[in-house]
C-alpha cells in the first residue's frame, strides 16, 4: 500500500430535464433525466493512516458525521470487502479524508452523491480491493440514486429510479448555476400530492439533440409553489437564457454558448444569490486522475 495522499475531483451535475413517469409499489418514483457532468466541483484528498480510523475534515456544517455520505461510503466499502473477501481485510488501513467543499449543500447538483462516488473509487484503489466499476456503482446505489452516475463517470440519459444509465455525448456548453441560498427537502417535493407522476416516457433522441424545449423538470411547478424565492430566481435568470431547476433544487441554471456571456450574466447576479460558471463535460476527470496516480 502506498502511503502518499491521493487527491481526486468530485464534479457537480445538472439534471437538464427531469420527467417523472410513474411510481413503483415500493414508493420510489420512476423517472427519466439527463445527467450532465460539469467541470466544477469539490476536491477530496485521502491519506492512509497507521490506525483503523476513518476521519473527515473539516466537518460539514449541519451534517452529523454518521450521516455524512463520505464516511458512509468508506464504511460501506470496508464492510462489503470484509464480508466478500475476509483475506483482504488486512490491507484495509484507516484513512484521513480532507474535503475542499465548493458545491452548495442541498443544491440538487449532486454534491453529496459525487463525494460518495469519489470516496468509493479512491478507497477501492488505495485499499487494492479491485472491485469493478459495476460493483462499485451497485454499492453506491445503496447510498443514493445519483451515486452510480458519478461512479461510472459519464454524462448519461437515466431511467428507472435513475439507476439505468445510457452514456451520451452532449454538445459543449457553458452553464451559469445559481443557488438562491435556501434548502429544499427532496422528500417533501416527491411526496407532494400535486407532483406530476404520469409524464409519458420519451425517447433518448430529443435529449441528445438538445431539444430541451419539449422537455421540462416535473418538480419545478411544485418547488416554485412552495418556495417563491425559486420562482423569483428563475424569472431573473430567464431574462438572459431559458432557466430551469435542477433536480428538486435549490439550484437553477441556464446554458450559454460562450463562457464570456455566462460570466457577464454572473456579474449581474443579485448579491443575495451565490453562483458559478462551469463547462459541460462528457467524462468525469476522476477515472483519468486514478489512472495517472496508479501509473505514477
Amino acid at each position: 500500500m502506498r502511503n502518499e495522499t491521493l487527491t481526486l475531483s468530485s464534479p457537480a451535475k445538472l439534471n437538464l430535464f427531469l420527467h417523472i413517469t410513474g411510481r413503483r409499489p415500493d414508493g420510489y418514483h420512476e423517472l427519466q433525466t439527463l445527467f450532465q457532468l460539469l467541470d466544477y466541483g469539490d476536491s477530496l484528498s485521502f491519506t492512509p493512516r497507521d490506525d483503523q480510523s476513518i476521519t473527515l475534515e473539516p466537518n460539514l456544517p449541519g451534517v452529523p458525521e454518521a450521516d455524512n455520505l463520505i464516511i458512509k461510503a468508506a464504511h460501506l466499502l470496508k464492510d462489503h470487502v470484509t464480508a466478500a473477501s475476509p483475506n483482504k481485510v488486512k490491507q484495509i488501513s484507516g484513512v484521513s479524508i480532507y474535503i475542499d467543499k465548493r458545491l452548495p449543500m442541498g443544491g440538487g447538483i449532486g454534491g453529496g452523491s459525487s463525494n460518495a462516488a469519489t470516496t468509493l473509487l479512491a478507497l477501492n484503489t488505495l485499499w487494492n480491493t479491485d472491485l469493478d466499476t459495476e460493483t462499485l456503482a451497485e454499492l453506491g446505489l445503496k447510498l443514493g440514486a445519483d451515486v452510480p452516475v458519478f461512479v461510472r463517470g459519464a454524462t448519461a440519459f437515466a431511467e428507472g429510479v435513475g439507476d439505468i444509465l445510457h452514456p451520451v455525448d452532449t454538445q459543449e456548453k457553458w452553464y451559469l448555476v445559481i443557488h438562491p441560498n435556501l434548502h429544499i427537502s427532496t422528500a417533501k417535493i416527491f411526496s407532494d400530492k400535486w407532483l406530476t407522476r404520469d409524464t409519458p416516457k420519451s425517447t433518448i433522441a430529443p435529449a441528445l439533440e438538445g431539444d430541451l424545449e419539449n422537455l421540462r423538470n416535473d418538480c419545478e411547478t411544485v418547488v416554485c409553489r412552495m418556495y417563491p424565492e425559486i420562482r423569483e430566481a428563475i424569472n431573473w435568470l430567464d431574462q438572459f437564457s431559458p432557466a430551469r431547476l435542477t433536480g428538486t433544487g435549490a439550484c437553477i441554471f441556464a446554458s450559454f454558448s460562450e463562457k464570456k456571456r455566462a460570466e457577464y450574466v454572473l456579474s449581474q447576479m443579485p448579491t443575495k444569490y451565490h453562483g458559478f460558471v462551469a463547462k459541460s463535460i462528457n467524462e468525469s476527470p476522476v477515472h483519468s486522475e486514478l489512472k495517472k496516480w496508479r501509473h505514477h
